[in-house]
């Protein structure tokens, strides 16, 4: 079976603070986030993994479209970039088959969660 992963990236913009932060983080501040989607399969007969369009119409109908241009903290209790990825990855996982999800906050910080062996 010849398995292989594709990726697409997305970017968007929120707002958040983290509750009972010690330091500036606490208070309400704004990130242009960078995502990148990976996913893993056999290449299909038409030499596909998937369609790229199929994966970016799940991540904007699942995941942008609830947290582009809003106050993460309303979605999500604790907005960390960690507990970002495991609310992207659950609400991914249904719909992709998840190789890995890594987010950026800003431009040089990040987390990743990769599927287990």
């Amino acid at each position: 079976m010849n398995t292989m992963r594709i990726g697409c990236e997305f970017s968007f913009d929120a707002g958040h603070f983290i509750p009972g932060h010690p330091g500036p983080c606490q208070q309400t501040h704004g990130h242009t986030s960078h995502l990148e989607v990976v996913v893993e399969g056999p290449v299909q007969d038409n030499g596909m993994v998937m369609d790229f369009q199929k994966v970016k119409d799940v991540v904007r109908r699942e995941v942008l479209s609830a947290l582009d241009h809003h106050l993460l903290n309303d979605v999500i209790e604790n907005p960390t970039v960690e507990v970002c990825i495991e609310w992207i990855w659950a609400r991914l996982q249904p719909h992709l088959p998840l190789a890995s999800v890594k987010l950026w906050e800003g431009e040089w910080k990040w987390a990743k969660k990769t599927a287990s062996p």
